[in-house]
């Protein structure tokens, strides 16, 4: 006889409100612009692991008003588990994009994250079997070729940052199933809870590794880092919660407008056309892959891609 309490509980039902949606990632995209400019700016001297885990220790202390809910959810063994891969597929993640900020412009770094999604897509066809339509594919393409406008290989020198950016994108896009999944089974406090929780212990013995006393100014900057990362992994969960992605999607793109003025005003990082260009064509594919995505989803044949 199967173990009830380790089968999946029931989805959270929540009206939508693409209003609500729309606002709660525009606060998102900011929150997390606004993340990379204090990194650059406080994060220069330490090394990336130190960093990574001075942001999540520090941000401990707003998992504290989560932790009745947390324990109030009866989390099941499934579930336990997703979050166990979420924070996993985080630490790394997190600790490859500390290090490639420090090393590459700010809009470089918000251009190539938006390759996530595209990974999100190919995982899920690899992986879970999920059939991709021609589509998609051509998104799917369309957003490599947007990488490479990025990168430019051959025209320019591809930097260890560069690298260690196509790695964040693919470990985070795990991280981006699995929330997306625990959105709808479970409140917005216990995602961000569990986050915070399992990403600081798993960064903990890579910090600890390489750890160099922090100033009085750098735990300054890592917990102004921990307020605006914690507030925009709950602000985005909660976007998540009002509405499609096919509808928060394409509302990221504000979030490359934002790093590339940030970028010129307080770094004088000169403003590079093709990392425009490229991260534009990586937006309108991802925001083409989440719309079909929902459209599938809604479709009455689920086995069918929709005309």
């Amino acid at each position: 006889m199967p173990d009830i309490t380790d089968t999946a509980q029931p989805k959270l039902i929540r009206a939508t409100n693409p209003l609500a949606g729309i606002g709660w990632m525009i606060l998102t995209g900011f929150l997390f612009v606004a993340v990379t400019a204090v990194v650059k700016h406080g994060a220069q001297e330490l090394p990336a692991a130190q960093s990574a885990f001075m942001r999540y220790a520090i941000g401990l202390v707003f998992v504290l008003p989560m932790i009745k809910p947390m324990r109030e959810a009866h989390l099941t063994t499934r579930q336990l588990k997703l979050f166990g891969i979420r924070g996993l597929a985080h630490t790394f993640g997190v600790m490859l994009w500390f290090y490639a900020m420090t090393r590459i412009t700010i809009a470089e770094v918000t251009a190539m994250n938006y390759m996530t999604p595209v990974y999100v897509t190919l995982g899920a066809a690899l992986f879970l079997g999920e059939r991709v339509a021609i589509r998609r594919l051509i998104a799917v393409f369309l957003a490599f070729v947007g990488a490479l406008i990025v990168l430019r290989p051959g025209v320019r020198e591809i930097t260890e940052g560069h690298i260690a950016m196509i790695g964040t994108a693919l470990v985070f896009s795990v991280s981006y199933l699995t929330a997306k999944m625990m959105s709808d089974e479970v409140p917005a406090s216990v995602v961000v809870g569990m986050l915070s929780v399992t990403v600081t212990i798993g960064l903990a013995p890579f910090a600890f590794a390489v750890w160099q006393t922090p100033t009085f100014a750098e735990i300054g900057w890592m917990a102004v880092i921990a307020v605006l990362a914690t507030a925009g992994h709950f602000t985005m969960t909660l976007a998540f919660a009002s509405a499609p992605v096919s509808v928060t999607q394409p509302v990221t793109f504000l979030q490359l407008i934002w790093s590339v003025a940030i970028g010129v005003l307080l770094f004088a990082e000169p403003i590079d056309a093709w990392v425009i260009l490229g991260g534009l064509v990586i937006i309108g594919s991802t925001t083409f892959i989440a719309i079909r995505e929902a459209m599938l989803r809604r479709a009455p044949d689920m086995n069918k891609e929709p005309p």
